[in-house]
């Protein structure tokens, strides 16, 4: 194989299929291109880790290989969740790192999650690694190899930080993913009882997918808490860096939400400061960070967006609705949700009914992600033509920084161009059901005027 799929490199990260678009050879090419790229801005070294998948070890290793024949150093961790890469990229003297990881992909997925000299890479910069390879213009030299264990390191960082209030029993369902190597070791660091629930690490995740923002993923979770004496439930997707919560009474807690509690922890130590929120967030953020003295500021979709307009801002606080949390309040501003689940554990540790403290955050009726298929390429030219000419009467503001977001005084309705799949992803929020009918049917006249024949998903 090896014929280099240009598929493979998305808008966030690069991901493939095992044996169809992705190999040890293409991998190889991988680490050469980012190699040359860490070199050329004068990185000497780049950590390297992997999550529980199959292909992972094989990957890896020529990853390695590829990395070390531009002349960098490599410093391997082994299995990992992602943020450890993060973390390493803090505290190893090395600024660059990639993670091999399918994240909450199906099992025959795999991929690489990057960051370059201190900035997660997206876009541009994934496509420029493409072109490195196509051209062939790599650096040449002869870098070292060396492992390293970072988990003991990376729980005592967060152990010595995060401090609960009292002892708390909670629930832990890292479904197979790699987080189950580390969760359940760092909860009980911080004192708390954990009962378990498919915490090895298995690549062909046999009892349900790894990806919290699913609820059909949650609902062994949900019934162990109806079963035990467990007051909360942590899940985990594929590789550690988003959270799902689910509360005592078996309500999903979803991001946006979380990150109304965390803004309020937050601003209590860094007054003013600007909360970033993605497109997709509840309406009901903006109102909740400013009644505490915050900035509200929505940005686009995709963690490494986010992850670079929380550096060029400074703010100490960013999530997305997919689960992504970045805390640069007491952490280093990447994303993690082991280290967002110390954080609430944190908070509700504080609190003398979590389950109502949580259930109370606001909301409102919503939709799921609603996805409109489409032919490759077309969601962007349907998303452009929306832009330029859809009306929307009624409505307060048309959002156009990631899409439409359209605002009205009693909801909102969303529809972005994937940056990974040829869709339009659609999510609606309204105070009321007929609102809630209201706004979709005026999102629907918008996409019809520009393409009749499309097939809505509502």
């Amino acid at each position: 194989m090896s014929l280099l799929s240009p598929s493979i490199f998305k808008a966030y990260d690069i991901r493939g299929i095992i044996g169809k678009t992705l190999d040890a050879d293409v991998a190889y090419q991988i680490g050469q291109a980012f190699g040359s790229a860490a070199a050329a801005k004068g990185e000497t070294a780049v950590v390297i880790g992997r999550d529980g998948r199959l292909s992972g070890p094989e990957l890896c290793a020529a990853l390695a290989k590829g990395l070390q024949s531009t002349g960098v150093d490599v410093i391997d961790l082994g299995v990992v969740v992602t943020p450890m890469v993060y973390f390493g990229t803090h505290v190893l003297g090395a600024s660059s790192g990639i993670m091999v990881t399918g994240s909450h992909n199906p099992p025959d997925y795999n991929g690489f999650k990057m960051v370059l000299a201190g900035a997660a890479i997206y876009g541009d910069a994934i496509q420029a690694l493409y072109q490195t390879i196509l051209k062939k213009e790599f650096a040449t030299g002869q870098g070292n190899y060396r492992t390293h264990d970072i988990k003991t390191a990376y729980l005592e960082r967060i152990t010595g930080d995060v401090r609960l209030a009292r002892p708390l029993k909670i629930a832990v369902d890292c479904g197979n993913g790699v987080a189950g190597a580390y969760a359940a070791d760092l909860y009980r660091g911080m004192g708390c009882e954990v009962i378990e629930l498919f915490c090895e690490v298995d690549g062909t995740f046999p009892n349900h997918h790894p990806d919290p923002a699913h609820p059909e993923n949650l609902q062994d979770l949900i019934q162990c808490l109806r079963t035990t004496d467990a007051e909360i439930g942590l899940a985990f997707d594929g590789d550690g860096d988003r959270l799902g919560v689910v509360t005592k009474d078996g309500q999903i807690i979803y991001p946006d939400r979380q990150l109304m509690l965390f803004a309020e922890d937050v601003l209590t130590r860094n007054p003013g400061a600007q909360i970033l929120y993605d497109v997709k967030c509840t309406r009901h953020i903006a109102p909740w960070v400013k009644a505490r003295g915050g900035v509200p500021l929505m940005w686009k979709t995709g963690h490494s967006l986010v992850k670079a307009k929380l550096k060029e801002t400074g703010s100490p606080l960013g999530g997305e609705m997919s689960g992504h949390i970045f805390f640069k309040d007491r952490w280093y501003g990447f994303d993690d949700g082991l280290y967002a689940g110390a954080r609430l554990l944190e908070i509700l540790s504080r609190v003398s009914n979590m389950t109502a403290t949580l259930n109370n955050l606001p909301q409102s009726a919503s939709t799921p992600e609603l996805q409109l298929k489409l032919g490759e390429g077309e969601n962007f030219n349907i998303i452009a033509a929306m832009q330029a000419a859809a009306q929307f009467p009624g409505a307060d503001e048309v959002i156009t920084i990631d899409g439409l977001r359209v605002e009205y005084p009693d909801g909102f309705g969303l529809a972005r161009s994937s940056n990974t799949t040829p869709v339009i992803v659609m999510r609606f929020e309204a105070e009321t059901p007929a609102a809630l009918s209201r706004i979709q049917a005026a999102l629907k006249q918008a996409v019809l005027a520009v393409k009749p024949d499309a097939e809505l998903p509502y």
